[in-house]
């Protein structure tokens, strides 16, 4: 189950990083596998309501749990639902910048992130995930307070991770792509465009790769 804001539900014409994965897993995972959520739509920047099925390619398996404006603040109430109906058991998360920019501070996001994980284990005690920091915006390059906080929750993620992980119900925190460049790989910013997409499928896909040996390596051909 993809579980993101904005970056991860996407808008309308857009293929999402969400694709990308599911294109990477077809053709690298052996196994079958399923993409859940209790959600499958865009957000629709002209109408400002996330009811669009305009994907560049609607055909794919669209269920996420993502919301354009919605952080761990929002979806942390959902998760244990959503974990449960749609009987999850592996949570790609991406989460946060939301929190930091409008909602809560550093500590305070991350103990929503613990929350997070409480309750999607409360509701699958052997659901595993995988967390991406968060990755600044254009707005860390000016706001240098706001930048400070996106540090220290990453730091502070990365240590729930540490103090939570559990061999029946692992986490793994996944690596902000290195190369990846908010003036090439974002529309405005903070959205990615379509080498954003790929390089965020590939942080979730090579943290799964490495850690667990689920498919191979990332290649963008995959998209």
């Amino acid at each position: 189950m993809p579980v993101g804001d904005s970056m991860t539900i996407g808008s309308a014409g857009e293929h999402t990083w969400r694709y990308r994965m599911w294109q990477h897993l077809r053709a690298t995972y052996g196994g079958p596998f399923k993409i859940v959520g209790p959600r499958e739509t865009l957000y629709d920047k002209a109408t400002d309501t996330a009811d669009s099925y305009e994907y560049a390619d609607p055909d794919f398996p669209r269920a996420h749990l993502a919301g354009w404006g919605e952080g761990w603040h929002h979806l942390t109430p959902l998760i244990a639902d959503a974990v449960r109906e749609s009987r999850a058991d592996v949570l790609l998360v991406s989460l946060g910048l939301i929190d930091l920019g409008f909602y809560t501070n550093a500590p305070q996001t991350a103990e929503n992130a613990r929350t997070f994980i409480a309750a999607a284990r409360s509701a699958n005690p052997r659901v595993s995930m995988v967390l991406l920091p968060v990755i600044p915006n254009t707005r860390a390059d000016t706001d240098a307070p706001f930048a400070a906080e996106v540090v220290l929750f990453n730091e502070l993620l990365a240590k729930a991770v540490a103090d939570l992980d559990e061999p029946v119900s692992p986490l793994l925190l996944a690596s902000v792509p290195p190369s990846y460049d908010i003036n090439h790989d974002t529309y405005d910013g903070t959205h990615p465009n379509a080498s954003g997409e790929h390089k965020l499928a590939a942080a979730f896909a090579e943290a799964m790769y490495q850690a667990w040996g689920v498919g191979q390596q990332y290649a963008a051909g995959n998209g």
